[in-house]
């Protein structure tokens, strides 16, 4: 008899954003007339530059070419980008060898499905806030308990509190797989190498693994900051990184990443090499390699005019983050990131929860927004702001709130 995952029924019944919709919606209903302002979701808005569109142009017109077409590729990926891959981190002086660079259709599929090749008794510890997939994903692979209250039994959550910072402290207790992001979703915080290091030292001690997620690490303008976990020394025998040309070339709905999984790597009861070469059984099984159409694009993106035509895109957003910032703290909010990355945490007024805040812009300045509860326990309390927009959407926005939100 067929079975289900009875994992799923610990999930939460509602996604985040599936909750954000149906309240959008229920508003919409009842005031129909109104304009809304979209600030929610991290979606990129602006168009594929028109470099990487002509990359994206040549690989589907190789495809009509029999002396140019391709099938299947490499399941770990174009060779070519691999490679391109290894050039772009030597920039920040960190050496690859192009088969620790594994190319996805993403970052996300990728932090979940890297669970499938480590322990089922793994103590996974992730920031909190965080971006849920690092946790929903968790419990749909039965790697926790059931959900009391506003946490899971078996995930160890660690705070980002405006105390600290919004980067958390080194765990006390054994974990063995440990989620960090920096830039990081939802609070904008950017790691130090300092604070990178505490973590990096812990993990080779404890033999355990960190999970990193640079998914907006082209936001970070400050040259102090790591945009790679491999900028820390020690790193390469104790981490993986996550990232994506999602937020750094408009590839949201184009679907492209890359996981790097370093041969020194080592774990309790594996070897050096052994985690990479599991995550390249792991693709070659349930992977058929990206979308041959997609990764030359992300070639294109490597290049050095897509870079530069990407980076007056990210300006143009961070440009957003500035001008959502400044309105804020004029109007007396509490408002946190939006310099190294596009997201900004705003701390709810008086004592409000993070969906009373999240109504409260919905119903006075008819501003869609993401509450920071939805991210984890320690999000309670705030709301996220996304600079992604078209500049006359975010000033439209802003004036809404300056005139109309009363805090």
């Amino acid at each position: 008899m067929a079975t289900v995952n009875e994992n799923y029924n610990k999930l939460s019944s509602d996604y985040l954003f599936v909750e954000i919709s149906r309240r959008t919606k229920a508003f919409l209903d009842k005031n129909p007339d109104a304009k809304l302002l979209r600030l929610g979701i991290g979606n990129t808005t602006e168009p594929i530059v028109p470099s990487v569109i002509a990359g994206l142009r040549f690989g589907v017109e190789k495809l009509s070419n029999p002396k140019t077409y391709t099938g299947y590729g490499d399941e770990q990926g174009d060779a070519r980008l691999r490679k391109a891959l290894v050039d772009f981190y030597a920039k920040r002086d960190v050496a690859l060898a192009h088969d620790e660079i594994f190319i996805s259709d993403g970052a996300k599929p990728d932090a979940a499905n890297i669970q499938s090749i480590f322990g089922e008794k793994s103590v996974i510890a992730v920031q909190d806030p965080a971006y849920p997939v690092y946790v929903d994903s968790n419990v749909i692979s039965g790697h926790t308990g059931i959900k009391k209250g506003a946490t899971y039994e078996g995930i160890v959550y660690m705070p980002c509190t405006e105390q600290n910072g919004f980067f958390p402290e080194v765990p006390t207790q054994k974990v063995d797989i440990i989620y960090l992001c920096s830039p990081n979703n939802p609070t904008g915080a950017v790691a130090t190498k300092e604070q990178l290091s505490g973590f990096v030292d812990y993990a080779l001690e404890r033999k355990a693994v960190i999970i990193f997620d640079a998914a907006y690490h082209s936001y970070i303008s400050d040259s102090r900051l790591p945009r790679s976990i491999y900028e820390v020394e020690g790193a390469k025998e104790c981490s993986i990184e996550i990232n994506s040309f999602s937020k750094s070339s408009g590839f949201t709905g184009v679907r492209l990443g890359w996981t790097v999984v370093p041969k020194p790597l080592a774990i309790d009861g594996a070897q050096a090499g052994r985690v990479n070469s599991l995550w390249s059984r792991r693709q070659t099984t349930m992977f058929n390699g990206a979308s041959n159409i997609a990764q030359e694009g992300g070639l294109a993106a490597l290049s050095e005019e897509g870079m530069a035509e990407n980076q007056s895109v990210i300006d143009g957003y961070m440009e957003n983050a500035r001008t959502i910032r400044e309105c804020l703290v004029q109007k007396g909010l509490k408002v946190f990131g939006g310099v190294n990355a596009p997201y900004l945490w705003i701390k709810a007024p008086g004592s409000m929860s993070s969906w009373e805040f999240f109504d409260k812009m919905l119903a006075e300045a008819h501003v869609v927004v993401t509450p920071g509860a939805g991210f984890g326990p320690s999000g309670e309390g705030y709301i996220r702001i996304s600079a992604f927009g078209h500049r006359e959407d975010i000033n439209a926005a802003v004036e809404s709130i300056r005139a109309n939100l009363m805090v």
